[in-house]
């Protein structure tokens, strides 16, 4: 009901003021709500990593940055990559440790250290040799990682759902603020003979192009930083920029007439 609220409210007030505050309020709320979300729906990981500190070290120049969306898994094959790569699939947050030149990366958990394989990639695919290495550094930290607490999955019953549901309504509530007016602004900022093509254009390059880039970019920033929320920096740079450009550059469209260059 929001989008129609909020698309109603815009017929009032204008469809600017909506957007750029529900972009602000993104901007301002998103680590702060996603970290209460964690804490809500997996308090066991959030007491784990406060608890249990994990540290990745290993030469800077093997690190490379995740964030190519039709990569496969044997493009990341140094000992870095595999390290980082498993660990943020796990939502573990880790310290980065600049290791010497050439060395092989190590995991550290409390007081145990396992060394990364390299993977070594033959016909398209890692060798048997590399498949086993692998294998049993993921199990070996696998374990390490549920001695020092941390979770394999988030446990329903310590869930706290009322706050994960006030949470979860408040991005719903966000998007609603955005995406509740755009459609009139999009079809008031055209006139008829290119209005299709000049809301779908962007509108696609919004959504396909900045949107299906969120998951390998977020991930590569989570995997270089070491800090499973650092991937918000992403949508919130985008709804930043949004926030500047259309506040600056984007003119108001209530009570345009759509009809006037027909």
């Amino acid at each position: 009901p929001f989008f129609v609220i909020f698309g109603s409210l815009s017929d009032k007030i204008g469809r600017k003021p909506i957007i750029m505050a529900g972009c602000l309020l993104a901007i301002v709320t998103f680590f702060p709500v996603f970290k209460m979300l964690a804490e809500a729906a997996n308090p066991d990981l959030m007491k784990a990593q406060s608890t249990a500190a994990v540290t990745v070290t290993a030469d800077p120049a093997t690190c490379s940055f995740q964030g190519n969306p039709v990569a496969r898994e044997i493009d990341f094959r140094s000992s870095c990559d595999i390290a980082k790569r498993y660990l943020s699939q796990n939502s573990v947050s880790y310290e980065n440790i600049a290791g010497a030149p050439g060395s092989k990366a190590s995991v550290k958990i409390g007081d145990k250290v396992v060394e990364s394989p390299t993977g070594n990639v033959v016909n398209s695919k890692f060798d048997e040799a590399s498949v086993k290495e692998i294998a049993a550094f993921k199990k070996v930290v696998g374990d390490d990682l549920k001695v020092a607490g941390y979770p394999s999955k988030a446990d329903p019953a310590k869930m706290n759902k009322v706050m994960m549901v006030i949470l979860l309504f408040w991005l719903v509530l966000l998007v609603t603020m955005v995406y509740g007016p755009i459609a009139a602004m999009l079809v008031e900022m055209f006139p008829t003979r290119i209005r299709y093509t000049s809301m779908s254009l962007p509108y696609h390059i919004g959504n396909g192009w900045f949107g299906g880039l969120l998951p390998p970019i977020s991930f590569a920033i989570v995997a270089s930083t070491g800090n499973m929320f650092n991937g918000l920096w992403y949508p919130i740079i985008i709804a930043a920029m949004t926030l500047v450009i259309g506040t600056l550059f984007i003119r108001e469209t209530k009570d345009v007439d759509i009809y006037a260059n027909d």
